[in-house]
């Protein structure tokens, strides 16, 4: 869940929430013992990837485990940059991004340490009229995207399998109009069907949807994914068990109740369409544990299955170990 959304997501808070802004816990401090704070930096701005942790907040399970959460929005750099740079406690990234900070040339200490998402949700698009039902049909088409790095091997992959060829496609950054843009400056865009495709259906527009794990196997990879960094897991273990422990009943009321996590949400990004909100909750219900009984758990094959794909495409130069990537060591048992 990512870049298509952080724009189409900027568009509609953008009169509400300012970068950088904190939000704080509604529960009361327990009398007599000091909280420790903690800083969670979103990947972008707060959306239903996130509703969890607005619900844990809310509801008063971190301060329950000695904690005063702050989440806010990455102000000066990527998450995972920041999170290396000791600028915030936890964060979210996705699998791309941790893949690429570890076996950069100066590699950053952070690790995955959950997953928010089982697999991942995204997907290219097409209106459903356009005749464009498969990456076989890209040739000569035009791609409106976010220019990140992976992105092209990723296309590049779903269209040499498919039989075509990779350099007829015409590829452009999108101006974040979302849907509105299909059929118009471009006819293939790159969805969250958790947010872009449910929009454009409340919108009345049809799509084409071609999941991205339905493509190739190897990017079923985890997006979103919580991340925090070396010095934290050494220092402070117990710290990140209780950040999980609270996380995770976040979420799981959120499974449980996601009308009414929605509401939660809506409360601290109150320019979201609430009708959307919900809509993409519902969705989101069925995937925070889809194929898994414990919640943010990683397996070792999706990380290899993903840094082998990015190391094919030229994204990477090395494939590291899984176990130096993420740890499912401080997941609620």
């Amino acid at each position: 869940m990512k870049k298509t959304w952080k724009k189409t997501a900027a568009l509609l808070t953008a009169a509400a929430v300012t970068m950088g802004m904190g939000l704080t816990s509604l529960a009361e401090e327990p009398e007599g013992e000091e909280l420790k704070k903690v800083t969670v930096i979103l990947d972008y701005v707060p959306n239903t990837n996130h509703t969890g942790m607005y619900v844990a907040l809310d509801k008063g399970y971190y301060a329950e485990e000695g904690l005063d959460v702050e989440i806010i929005e990455p102000t000066d750099g990527a998450t995972a940059t920041l999170i290396a740079q000791q600028k915030g406690t936890f964060g979210i990234a996705y699998q791309e991004d941790v893949t690429i900070a570890l076996t950069a040339e100066d590699p950053l200490p952070v690790k995955a340490i959950a997953t928010i998402i089982q697999h991942n949700t995204s997907g290219f698009v097409t209106l459903a009229d356009s005749g464009i039902e498969s990456p076989a049909d890209f040739e000569g088409k035009t791609y409106a995207g976010w220019g990140g790095p992976g992105e092209s091997a990723v296309l590049e992959a779903c269209m040499t399998q498919a039989g075509a060829d990779f350099s007829k496609l015409n590829m452009v950054i999108s101006d974040g109009s979302g849907f509105e843009a299909l059929g118009k400056s471009c006819d293939i865009m790159w969805f969250f069907e958790a947010w872009d495709s449910i929009m454009a259906q409340m919108n009345g527009c049809e799509l084409n949807y071609m999941a991205c794990r339905d493509l190739d196997e190897r990017l079923d990879y985890y997006t979103p994914i919580i991340i925090t960094s070396d010095s934290v897991i050494e220092s402070d273990p117990e710290m990140v068990s209780a950040f999980l422990r609270a996380t995770e009943k976040g979420y799981q009321d959120t499974i449980a109740d996601p009308d009414g996590a929605a509401e939660i949400l809506s409360e601290h990004a109150p320019n979201y369409d609430l009708e959307l909100l919900k809509l993409s909750q519902e969705y989101l219900a069925d995937k925070f544990m889809e194929d898994t009984d414990t919640w943010g758990l990683m397996k070792d094959e999706v990380w290899d299955n993903y840094s082998a794909f990015l190391q094919e495409y030229g994204i990477i130069d090395e494939v590291l170990p899984a176990d130096q990537c993420y740890t499912n060591e401080f997941l609620p048992q």
